[in-house]
C-alpha cells in the first residue's frame, strides 16, 4: 500500500498585505496539485486586487505593487469563492493538503470569505473534512532538537528541496509539497502507518504543545507577544475584540 507521502498531495500558498490575519488581504494564491512525486503538478493560480493600499514592505516581500494589482486583480469575492472551491474539492477528494503554516494562509483566507462572501471556511468544508499537512509543525515535532530557524527556505535548504522564486505562491506551495514529501521518507518509520486524518489530529495537539513552549520563552525573556495554539484555523474573533 502507497504511504500518503508517496501518493496524491496537494498546496496551497498566498501572498498578502501583510502579516495581521485579521486585518491583511490576500494578494495572490496558488493551488498545487500532484497525483505522485515526479510528476507534472496542476497549478491554479489567482491574483487579486484587494481594495486597499498594499505597503511598500509587501511589496518588497513579494514583488506585487499595488499599482499592478489594480491594472491586473480581480476583485476578491470571486477569487475568494473560486479558492474555497478548489480546497472544498480537494477535501472530497479525500487529497490531504499541505500548508506551511497554516493558521495564517487559512485563517486569513477564513478572513476574506466573511468580508467579502458572508460565509466562512468551515461552511465550505462542512461535506467533508480537510486533512492539512503543515511542514512547519511536522518537522519542528519531528527533528525537535535541531537548532535554528524553521521557514520554509530554511526547511528546503535542510531537506534539499529547491525553491525557486521564493514568496511566489506557486512556487512556495510546490516547495511545501516536497518538504512534506521529504519529511515523510526521512521520518517514515513514526509517520508510514499514521493516515492523514490522525496526522491532521495530531499536528493540532504538536502544535499547541510547540505554541505554548514559545509562549515560555517568549516570557522567559520579558516579551508579551501572545503565541496562538490554535491549528489550523485560528478561532473568530469575538465581535468586541474584532
Amino acid at each position: 500500500m502507497t504511504c500518503w507521502f508517496e501518493g496524491p498531495l496537494a498546496a496551497f500558498d498566498t501572498e498578502t498585505t501583510g502579516v495581521d490575519v485579521e486585518t491583511d488581504r490576500i494578494v495572490s494564491a496558488a493551488l498545487v496539485v500532484q497525483d505522485a512525486p515526479g510528476l507534472r503538478p496542476r497549478i491554479s493560480r489567482w491574483l487579486v486586487n484587494p481594495g486597499v493600499p498594499v505597503p511598500e514592505a509587501a511589496t518588497a516581500v513579494h514583488g506585487l505593487t499595488e499599482e499592478h494589482l489594480q491594472r491586473n486583480g480581480r476583485w476578491p469575492a470571486p477569487v475568494m469563492y473560486e479558492i474555497a472551491e478548489a480546497l472544498a474539492e480537494q477535501a472530497v477528494a479525500g487529497r490531504p493538503l499541505v500548508v506551511m503554516n497554516a493558521p495564517f494562509d487559512l485563517t486569513l483566507l477564513d478572513r476574506e470569505l466573511r468580508r467579502h462572501r458572508a460565509s466562512s471556511l468551515g461552511r465550505w468544508l462542512e461535506r467533508r473534512s480537510l486533512h492539512v499537512l503543515d511542514p512547519r509543525v511536522l518537522d519542528k515535532h519531528l527533528d525537535r532538537y535541531r537548532k535554528g530557524r524553521r521557514t520554509l527556505t530554511d526547511l528546503c535548504a535542510h531537506y534539499g528541496v529547491a525553491l525557486e522564486g521564493a514568496h511566489d505562491a506557486a512556487a512556495d506551495a510546490q516547495a511545501a509539497l516536497e518538504v512534506v514529501r521529504a519529511v515523510g521518507r526521512r521520518f517514515a518509520g513514526r509517520l508510514e502507518r499514521l493516515s492523514p486524518a490522525e496526522l491532521h489530529t495530531l499536528q493540532a495537539v504538536w502544535h499547541a504543545g510547540q505554541a505554548r513552549g514559545l509562549q515560555a520563552w517568549f516570557a522567559l525573556n520579558g516579551s508579551e507577544e501572545a503565541v496562538d495554539p490554535a491549528w489550523p484555523l485560528r478561532p473568530d474573533l469575538p465581535a468586541a475584540a474584532a
